[in-house]
């Protein structure tokens, strides 16, 4: 029997997706599990298994179109036996069914003009990733998008690829008039749609600075110790697997100094008349991953050992570097670090993840000259760090006083390893 498959609800309010590639075509025989298809949400990129087996009969969107949670993606004949397996799958579907039939019925000539829009342009290079006006540019000048080396990201095929594939004479036997005659463009504006992880963080950084009285505080700290410190663990503990950074002895050394300060760890609600004190340390680090800047957090931090941060550190980077991540380890974080020093700088003005209450911006660590206690001028490794605070919630002495805490855990990382027993 033929079955629409729907696309799930992703969870964390997301509606649409974009398409961004199909791991399967028309006609494929697939297997319950199997990946069919990548699209990235607003916080990431999910990767879309098949609930059934059974055959590809259709794909309702092309690569680059935007998909609605709820609605049909793709349809496929199924097996009975499949059908019948998961009973609760099955009635959850039907109801959604029932609900896409409804509206399809009423606007039934406008859905129709979008699947047939889809399936054309599935037809013609799909695998490519472009525009709809793009595709448009290729079919009328007979090209074949797999041909065309693409500048954008993720290799994605833009106007100006095409215009320049044309111009050096590789066009169709139809533009044989334009063959080896160089076409005159002019430079023109890019428009690109702003969406996905971009719209999002907008979205969220401008309800940050709008409604949160930020305050930034600014310090120095001395990590030659810490690095002498994550030296001996790396050669100790790091395998090919558990990359060993500063970055779980800056998470743990904060998770020892919110428990002297549990309200730097508290979350305001949305009209400002209770604050909760979040019992778990849901520490979050901001990773600029393929699909833009994402913050994973690791949870219960005052649980955990300097190893397991370690260990969810590496795993979480690589998820958000690769823009396929839980859309649950992006949400519920209590405070953030952000390692702006990785890329380079040396302070900040970092923006509140709302509705935590404070963030910090690591900056890069530099050699300079320092005095030591006998007057000796010596080179130490010198970081600065950056707080931004929500001044309805905290004032300037606490965010010192609680930074002053924090950072003696990492200047003398002993007292860390003694506060952890």
């Amino acid at each position: 029997m033929k079955k629409d498959f729907i696309l799930p609800d992703i969870g964390e309010g997301i509606v649409e997706c974009e398409v961004i590639e199909w791991k399967v075509k028309e006609g494929d025989i697939i297997v319950e599990d199997q990946i069919i298809v990548d699209v990235s949400t607003d916080k990431a990129i999910v990767e879309i298994p098949s609930m059934y087996n059974g055959r590809v009969t259709q794909l309702y969107y092309a690569e680059g179109n935007i998909a609605k949670v709820h609605q049909p993606l793709f349809a496929l004949e199924v097996e009975g036996t499949d059908v019948a397996g998961d009973e609760k799958t099955a009635a959850a579907e039907t109801l959604v069914e029932v609900a896409v039939a409804t509206s399809l019925d009423e606007e039934s000539e406008t859905s129709a003009a979008v699947v047939a829009s889809a399936s054309a342009d599935l037809s013609f290079s799909s695998k490519v990733l472009t525009t709809p006006a793009v595709r448009k540019m290729a079919r009328e000048h007979e090209l074949d998008l797999s041909s065309i080396n693409g500048s954008g990201k993720q290799g994605r095929v833009l106007k100006e690829d095409v215009l320049g594939f044309l111009s050096n004479g590789r066009g169709s036997s139809n533009d044989s008039a334009t063959i080896g005659q160089p076409i005159s463009t002019t430079a023109e504006d890019r428009v690109e749609p702003i969406r996905g992880v971009r719209k999002i963080m907008a979205e969220r950084m401008s309800a940050a600075v709008s409604t949160i009285p930020h305050f930034t505080y600014v310090d120095e700290m001395d990590v030659t110790e810490l690095m002498e410190t994550r030296q001996m663990l790396k050669d100790t503990y790091a395998t090919d697997s558990l990359k060993i950074t500063l970055m779980p002895l800056f998470i743990k050394a904060l998770s020892l100094a919110i428990k002297q300060f549990p309200i730097i760890n508290s979350h305001p609600n949305a009209d400002f008349t209770e604050l909760t004190y979040v019992a778990s340390h849901n520490i979050g680090m901001a990773v600029d991953g393929k699909t833009g800047l994402l913050v994973p957090n690791i949870k219960n931090v005052q649980d955990l050992s300097l190893l397991d941060i370690a260990g969810e550190v590496t795993r979480l980077t690589q998820a958000a570097r690769s823009g396929k991540i839980n859309p649950q380890e992006l949400s519920g974080g209590t405070i953030t670090i952000s390692n702006i020093g990785a890329i380079g700088g040396t302070a900040a003005t970092p923006i509140i993840n709302k509705p935590e209450v404070a963030i910090v911006a690591l900056g890069k660590i530099q050699t300079l000259p320092r005095f030591d206690k006998q007057g000796n001028l010596v080179p130490r490794k010198i970081m600065t760090v950056s707080w931004s605070g929500d001044h309805r919630v905290i004032d300037g002495g606490t965010i010192a006083r609680f930074n002053n805490v924090w950072m003696g855990y990492l200047k003398s990382p002993g007292t860390m390893l003694a506060a952890m027993i």
